[in-house]
C-alpha cells in the first residue's frame, strides 16, 4: 500500500514541478519526450509515467513501449531505495538485485538530471 501511495504522489510532484519549476521545464524540453515507469517484479504494483514538455501523465500498470522500467525485487527494496534516489542507490540495488533496469542505462541518466531539477 504505501508504495502505491508513493508512486502516485512521486506523479503529482513531477506535475507540479512542471507547472512551478522553470528549471525543471526547461530539462524536459531539452529531453522532448520521456516514457518510463516504475514496478515490482512480479507486476503487482506498478505506475508509469509520460512525460513531454506539454505535460505529463500517470497511470496504473507498465505498457510495453516505455523507454525505461525500475523494476524492484519487492515493494520493501523500492521504497528503500525510492527514499534516498542516489545514483549510488541505484547501483547498489543493481548489483545486490534488488533493482533491475529494462531499458537504456542512458534514459536512467536523463531521467536522474530531469529528477535532479525538481
Amino acid at each position: 500500500m504505501k508504495l502505491r501511495l508513493v508512486l502516485w504522489l512521486l506523479g503529482l510532484m513531477l506535475k507540479r514541478a512542471r507547472r512551478g519549476n522553470a528549471r525543471f521545464r526547461e530539462t524536459l524540453g531539452e529531453l522532448n519526450r520521456l516514457d518510463w515507469g516504475i514496478a515490482t517484479e512480479d507486476l503487482a504494483i506498478a505506475r508509469h509515467y509520460r512525460m513531454t514538455p506539454k505535460g505529463i501523465h500517470s497511470a496504473s500498470g507498465l505498457p510495453v513501449d516505455l523507454d525505461l522500467e525500475l523494476r524492484f525485487r519487492d515493494a520493501e527494496a523500492a521504497l528503500a531505495i525510492l527514499k534516498k534516489p542516489t545514483q549510488q542507490a541505484f547501483l547498489d540495488g543493481m548489483i545486490d538485485g534488488r533493482v533491475r533496469l529494462v531499458g537504456d542505462s542512458k534514459d536512467l541518466t536523463r531521467l536522474q538530471k530531469l529528477l535532479g531539477k525538481m
